[in-house]
């Protein structure tokens, strides 16, 4: 009889066994059906290659150089475009301020990294993952890490214009997952998500230790990632950019052959006829 015992015990064993190896294959298998990627699509795969050189429709030695002027109607009373008080140029947030991932104007809805090197998701795209470059930095020279990321999603969530907040209201965490990671985990159903969180702008978190964010000064102007600066300003009147010398991101795929011109300066006016002379 406990001869029985034991072949029945080595039997359910050895079942056992067997079923938590399949377990843990299926385990390993779900884990590893998202790869990173160097960008991404709405639907489908991105055209350009992971070792693509410049986008299609750029000339990738153009001469850098020069200053190009720009009308914009109106007026403005502030330079930070990301909090509801004031009114700014529209133009700010792109020239000043890197995000995650950068668009191919030539696919209807395809990213690829900037600030981040790598993307990550499932197949539902109930989560993403981003990996930061380690050698993206700040206009003044600091590194762009996790904090910062996490704190730019969080504060335009919470504190910043109205534009940012839905997208803080369809997450469900924000995680740190590794020296240069993070994950965004949805609340939603909506494959549109994991492209839109690419696209926020990200700032420096200790540029506002101690400030607050939604009540900044008009004229502070937060520091960014991207190949421009705001160099001088007259609220109201013009405001100028100069092309950062030491762009951090200079020699990214997506950058080659764009922001040539070493000066941009936009000029406001209050008739839009003066305006059009």
């Amino acid at each position: 009889q406990s001869g029985i015992v034991s072949k029945m015990a080595i039997h359910i064993f050895q079942k056992l066994r067997r079923f938590a190896a399949i377990s843990s294959l299926i385990l390993w298998s779900s884990g590893t059906l998202a790869d990173p990627m160097h960008g991404i699509s709405m639907y489908g795969s991105p055209a350009l290659p992971p070792d693509f050189v410049s986008l299609p429709y750029v000339n990738a030695d153009a001469p850098k150089g020069g200053q190009i002027v720009l009308g914009n109607g109106g007026g403005f009373d502030s330079l930070n475009p990301y909090v509801r008080k004031g009114t700014v140029p529209w133009q700010l947030r792109f020239f000043t301020h890197d995000s995650l991932m950068g668009r191919s104007w030539d696919e209807p809805f395809a990213l690829y990294g900037v600030l981040a090197e790598s993307i990550e998701t499932d197949e539902a795209r109930t989560w993403v993952e981003f990996t930061l470059r380690d050698n993206a930095k700040f206009s003044d020279g600091s590194p762009v890490t996790v904090a910062d990321v996490m704190w730019s999603y969080e504060t335009l969530g919470t504190q910043g214009h109205p534009r940012y907040r839905g997208l803080y209201k369809q997450i469900d965490k924000i995680e740190q997952t590794g020296p240069r990671s993070l994950r965004l985990t949805f609340n939603v159903e909506d494959r549109e998500l994991a492209l839109i969180a690419g696209l926020r702008p990200i700032l420096k978190k200790a540029q506002w230790d101690g400030k607050s964010f939604a009540d900044a000064s008009p004229s502070e102007v937060p520091i960014g990632s991207s190949p421009y600066v705001v160099s001088t300003f007259e609220l109201g009147r013009s405001v100028t950019f100069d092309r950062n010398p030491d762009y951090w991101g200079k020699d990214l795929p997506l950058r080659q052959g764009t922001n040539n011109f070493d000066t941009m300066q936009l000029e406001f006016f209050g008739d839009q006829t003066v305006l059009f002379e």
